[in-house]
């Protein structure tokens, strides 16, 4: 068969290929079109919404949602710090610690990795429980209401490590580790210097993945944060959406709930606390588009 038969083999279609193009359309438009709701909405009067709905288009643009936001003053920019601090901070030591972990699993010559691949296994499937996970971290680890609570219980993932061990296994071939062993270069030196740029899918694919596990939390300080100095913004947020729930549903306020409703711009808040804290990460995803697709497709079958 000839390059030119082959090649008009492998086209698609101009009926498939509409079809597939009108799919992926729709798909776009499905994950879109509800973050210009939200935004639309976090624009919108109160008073607007009450009596109009949801719209895309704002029937009455305010921004009282936002200045109900920043009356919090230095609160919410001193949370954006301490939130900006944990993903970077969290997801480089994260980062660290699953490929140091996932590298030695990856190799065949390496005597223990199936005791070492059960111990990261075992505790993705059986967990102790919240008492046993809050004494830890209080009494023999004494890290709670310190910065260091909201990034050392996600440092290790198995299911991030497992991943990573794949790509390992499927980027890096064992005659470049031995022919590095030949030339005189170290373990350590052939993981840094080696290994990881040749990994950079991968650690862009994790990275994404920690960066998201970092800055959504609201848990960790939930639970194990009393301090305002380290509330991170999502916990900030989540306290404020509370807030204004607690001022909806009160009975005991000086004004009736028709005044309170009135003033209190309940639904735009709640969707200017999801465009404030989406806003960050909806920034940074096109620097990991790249890689992060390039890792997702690693494995692949090619034709």
């Amino acid at each position: 068969m000839s390059s030119i038969d082959q090649k008009k083999q492998n086209e698609i279609g101009f009926v498939s290929n509409l079809l597939l193009n009108f799919m992926f359309l729709v798909c776009v438009v499905l994950c879109v079109a509800p973050l210009l709701l939200v935004i639309a909405i976090s624009v919108t009067d109160e008073k607007a919404i009450r009596d109009n709905g949801y719209s895309f288009i704002p029937a009455v643009f305010s921004s009282k949602g936002y200045d109900y936001l920043l009356t919090a003053g230095d609160a919410i920019w001193h949370a954006y710090g301490v939130s900006i601090f944990v993903t970077v901070v969290g997801t480089i030591l994260s980062l660290f610690v699953i490929c140091m972990y996932a590298y030695p699993l990856s190799r065949s010559n390496f005597k223990y990795k199936n005791q070492f691949a059960f111990f990261a296994f075992f505790t993705m499937i059986f967990g102790g429980g919240l008492v046993p996970w809050y004494i830890v971290y209080t009494q023999m680890v004494p890290i709670k209401n310190t910065i260091w609570i909201l990034i050392v219980p996600y440092l290790m993932n198995t299911w991030f490590m497992m991943i990573m061990r794949t790509f390992y296994k499927t980027t890096v071939p064992e005659s470049i580790i031995e022919s590095a062993r030949i030339d005189g270069a170290g373990e350590f030196r052939t993981f840094f210097i080696i290994v990881l740029p040749l990994c950079k899918a991968g650690l862009a694919t994790i990275g994404l993945f920690c960066t998201l596990n970092y800055w959504n939390d609201y848990y960790l300080p939930l639970v194990f944060v009393s301090d305002s100095k380290n509330y991170n913004i999502q916990y900030l947020m989540y306290q404020t959406l509370n807030m204004v729930q607690n001022l909806l549903s009160s009975s005991n306020q000086a004004m009736n709930v028709n005044e309170i409703l009135a003033n209190l711009p309940s639904e735009s808040v709640r969707m200017a606390i999801a465009v404030i804290s989406v806003g960050p990460i909806v920034l940074a995803y096109p620097f990991f588009q790249k890689y992060f697709i390039k890792g997702l497709t690693i494995g692949a079958v090619k034709g």
